[in-house]
This record gives structure tokens, sequence and C-alpha cells, in this order.
């Protein structure tokens, strides 16, 4: 079933290529939607798809790349789509 999620990290998730890994596991899954920094020193991330596969992209984004030292992943999902086309970074 397809789900829409968003996901907040936070910890040492900017300036060490954290929206890039980002966008690479995402687009490794098949997911859609969006990664972009926030001024709180967090990442946000919306994202659409299988919800097993977002559930493993969770996983993956709780570890980062290894520059990264995440500290918190909260996630909310809703059966809501919004429909994005492709997965993106965004400022």
């Amino acid at each position: 079933m397809k789900i829409h999620a968003v996901i907040t990290v936070s910890g040492l998730v900017q300036g060490v290529g954290y929206r890039y890994f980002t966008y690479k596991k995402a687009n490794e899954y098949g997911l859609t939607g969006y990664v972009k920094n926030l001024p709180t020193g967090e990442v946000l991330c919306e994202v659409e798809g299988d919800e097993g596969l977002i559930n493993e992209f969770i996983k993956d984004l709780r570890i980062g790349p290894v520059m990264a030292r995440v500290r918190d992943v909260y996630v909310e999902k809703s059966n809501v789509l919004q429909g994005y086309r492709n997965f993106e970074i965004t400022f």
C-alpha cells in the first residue's frame, strides 16, 4: 500500500552530505518526494511509496552518511498522497 511520510531528522545532519544521501536512497527504493534543510539544523523529508520500502528507507536515514551523527528520526505517516512525480533536493 502506498503511503505518505513526513520525516524529520535531527543531530549533525547539515553540511555532511545528508540530503544527497537521502536523495540517493530514495531513488534506490523508487520513492518520490523531497528533502530539505530546516533553519533549526534538522533535515525534513517528505516521501511517498510502498510502506515496506519507506520503512527500509527510514532505517537507512537513522544511519545516514559517514560524517553524519543522527540523534533522532521523527516519522508521521498518512494515507493522503501528494502525488510527487520524482524525488528531489529542495532549498
